[in-house]
This record gives C-alpha cells, structure tokens and sequence, in this order.
C-alpha cells in the first residue's frame, strides 16, 4: 500500500474511508499508520464540516501500520478490495473544458459526432484556425471576447468554447452521492461505446462554507463517442456505474501542501493493456485556464450550496489521439486496462477498467450507511 502514497507522506495529513463488516470507517494516515476516527466523527463529510482549518484531527484509535491492513485490489483473488472512495455524503461535481487541449478535443468531438476516423481529419482544420491563441487566453477576457468573435465569423465556433474562454465555466454533477470507487477499485465503460478514455484530475474537496481543505486524484471516466454526438447527453457520457474514480486519500492543507502545490501539480497517467499496450501522459496544472478557488466560487454561492460539502474534478488536458490499432481511430480502452493516475504530491489512483455491467454493482446507498452508522450507536437523533 504504501505505493499509493504521497512521496512525502510522513509530512502528510491523509484522510480515507476502509470498509469493515460493520459498514465504512473514515480513517487517518499519519507517517503510515491509519487511525480509525469513526469514534469521534461518523462521516467524513462530517470531519470536514467541524474540524477548522487549522485545528488538529480529533483522536481516533490505532489500527496499526497501513502496509498491515489486509486492503487487496478489487481483482486480486485473495479478497475484495477493501480501500473505498475517501469521500461519502460529499457532493460529486466536475469542471470541464478548462485547459486548452481538452478544449480543442471537445469541439473535435463535436463535430466529428462521434466518429474516431472524422476527429483526426477535423483535428487539422480546427488547429490551422484556433492555433495557440486558447492557452494565453483569460476566459471572460476582452481578448477571449474578440477570439469568439472572429470564431463565429470563421464558422468555427462551438459551445465548447464557449465555457473554455466564455465568463462562466462547465461545472456539472458527476456521480450521486456515495457512488464514487477508490483506489484498486474497478472502473466502468458501458459496452455501446467504442471511443472512450480516462481523464486524470485533480479533484478539490470544499466543506459547507465552500472552503478548499484538501485535494485528491480523480479518474473522470469519459465516453468521448457518446458526448460527441451530443453535449445534451452528457449524463450518459458521464455518470454510469463506476465513472467516478477518486483517491487514494484526501491530503489535507497544511504546511507542507498548499493551494499552490496544486496549481502547479504535474499529473502523469499511465495506461498498460493486457495487449501489452502501453500509454503515458502528463497534464500539468500551471496551463488550466481558470483558477481552482475561481471554479470552486463557480459552483457554490448564492445559487447553490452544498450542506455536506462537495468534491469538484477539475478538469484535464490529456486528450490522446496516440492511435491503439486501427490509424486515424485514436485511442480507446480495452476491457483489462490497467489505469494509474499520480503526482507526488497526492500519490497513486490505480483502477482497471471493466464494462459497467460487469463492475461491482453500486448497491450502498445513503440509507445503508445511516442504518449501520445507528446500529453502531454513531449518530444520535
């Protein structure tokens, strides 16, 4: 276990979630050993919304060292994967279109409707038009306004664009509450898409009052062939069985990570196939187009909140275009794929992708948890 960890970790604050027999207990890892704190705060959710930012954790009871814990992935044969989701009664919201790359793929997608084969004839055209121009843009700006504007003229534009240099971002619900997977857990593709890719993320995680306390990996799972024949079906593209990927842990800020070791985050993602395929990307957080405190203001306010708080995928640059077998189709997943999501600061997401049917299926709900949580005497009318 101790690979999923930050390379710092004994500097680190780490919260989680482990299931147990008795139903899911928010943990802490502090310098590799885990602390069950389910004694004093039921939810991690709960952590958040009454722990300041900078008061100590409360005291939990010691389980031992992390590398003890009997936390198998969830296709080992030895047992079921036992490191959950570190959020739970928390929100699931995502940003999207918010580095220039994604932007470009976006509207590809668009116009290709779906189909790998056009994307890589379009990809020229959109690139001799837009250029470079999107990654020194400020969304909202008078410049970004000028951009839309010969767009339109050129007949180029999109409603892609419109969120990745327009005033307001694209922040959308990802998953239902409790439906995310952690780290070593499976992720789902449904089995009518056949143009497909993981999104590694940085995902803030903001309490009730909209605060950023702490960050995590995410695995944004995207049907690019079915968005791609409309943004209105996006719930589709998006929110299946097991979409949401998200771990290993939640760091909390501190001293030793800060907002700044965000923006600055470099994410690498590894893909190895059981075909013996192998990708490796980079998505670097200095080139995201609007700040993670200005997405966050986005998507709560005065028009929204969020009484449990609520985690927000940020977004991703990597759009792979690296064909897998046939030229001019691009990449796509295959059933087996390992994927790794990781920066140093935040550790290692590694999920393996399966259909959505064949994934476990998401059966603890919001129900679940508060019938265990009062049958272990942990919440009080």
């Amino acid at each position: 276990m101790r690979d999923l960890l930050p390379d710092d970790s004994e500097d680190a604050t780490l919260i989680g979630r482990l299931a147990s027999d008795d139903g899911p207990i928010p943990v802490a890892v502090l310098d590799g050993r885990v602390w069950d704190l389910s004694g004093a705060t039921p939810t991690v959710a709960d952590l958040l919304a009454k722990l300041e930012p900078s008061e100590a954790l409360p005291a939990g009871r010691d389980l031992g060292p992390l590398d003890d814990l009997d936390l198998a992935a969830a296709w080992d044969p030895e047992g079921p994967g036992r490191l959950l989701a570190p959020i739970d009664l928390q929100c699931v919201k995502a940003a999207g279109v918010t580095f220039a790359v994604s932007a470009l793929e976006r509207v590809i997608e668009e116009r290709a409707r779906g189909d790998a084969g056009e994307a890589a004839r379009f990809r020229g055209v959109i690139l001799d038009r837009i250029g470079s121009d999107l990654r020194a843009l400020r969304p909202g700006s008078l410049e970004a306004m000028r951009l839309k504007e010969m767009l339109i003229h050129e007949g180029a534009w999109s409603q892609y664009l419109e969120v990745a240099i327009g005033p307001d971002a694209e922040v959308f619900t990802k998953a239902p509450v409790l439906s995310s997977v952690g780290s070593r857990s499976y992720v789902g593709i449904r089995s009518d898409s056949s143009w497909n890719n993981p999104e590694p993320e940085v995902v803030m995680v903001a309490d009730p009052q909209g605060r950023a306390r702490g960050a995590a990996l995410g695995n944004d799972v995207n049907l690019r062939d079915i968005e791609g024949r409309s943004a209105l079906l996006l719930g589709k593209a998006k929110d299946n069985n097991a979409s949401a990927a998200l771990g290993p842990f939640i760091r909390l800020f501190d001293a030793s990570f800060t907002l700044d070791h965000v923006r600055n985050a470099e994410v690498s993602l590894t893909i190895e196939g059981e075909d013996n395929f192998r990708l490796e990307g980079r998505s670097n957080m200095a080139q995201i187009s609007r700040d993670p405190l200005e997405l966050i203001g986005q998507a709560i306010g005065k028009h929204h909140q969020y009484p449990d708080g609520f985690v927000l995928y940020l977004g991703t640059m990597f759009a792979p275009v690296e064909d897998r077998e046939h030229e001019g189709r691009g990449f796509t997943h295959k059933i087996g794929d390992t994927v790794s999501v990781s920066t140093p600061k935040l550790g290692t997401l590694v999920n393996k992708v399966v259909l959505c049917e064949d994934a476990p299926p998401w059966t603890y709900g919001i129900s679940s948890l508060f019938r265990d949580l009062a049958r272990r005497a942990l919440v009080s009318a």
